[in-house]
């Protein structure tokens, strides 16, 4: 059976704002985002990823909500995917919309990092 717990939620509180809501379920930290990824909201970001190194940690980042990220949330996602995968972890990217997805082709961000059309997709192995 499913563990889930909540880790931590942190809400935008106006537009151009990124929120974070953090829950653990079966070991696998996931991260469900929303609003825009940007320079600005960066620092959300990197803390969000940052999770204490364990034996082989994995996050999930949900980005349903993400309505836009440019290339600072792509650098973001592929240091985190870098550190997780050296401590034997791995980061997915989970439904992306259309115009993310277009952003993260365009840089081949999803040639490295494991993008899934769903969330039940990501978190499954």
């Amino acid at each position: 059976m499913a563990e889930r717990k909540r880790i931590g939620t942190e809400r935008a509180q106006q537009a151009g704002q990124l929120s974070v809501d953090a829950t653990a379920t079966d070991g696998i930290h996931v991260l469900a985002l929303a609003g825009e990824i940007d320079h600005h909201t960066g620092n959300t970001l990197r803390q969000a990823l940052t999770v204490p190194i364990e034996d082989c940690p994995r996050i999930v980042a949900d980005l349903r909500q993400v309505t836009f990220m440019d290339s600072s949330g792509i650098n973001i996602f592929l240091t985190a995917h870098r550190a997780l995968s050296e401590a034997g972890g791995w980061l997915r990217l989970a439904a992306p919309r259309e115009a993310v997805m277009r952003t993260l082709s365009l840089i081949g961000a999803d040639a490295v990092i494991d993008c899934r059309e769903t969330l039940r997709q990501a978190l499954n192995n």
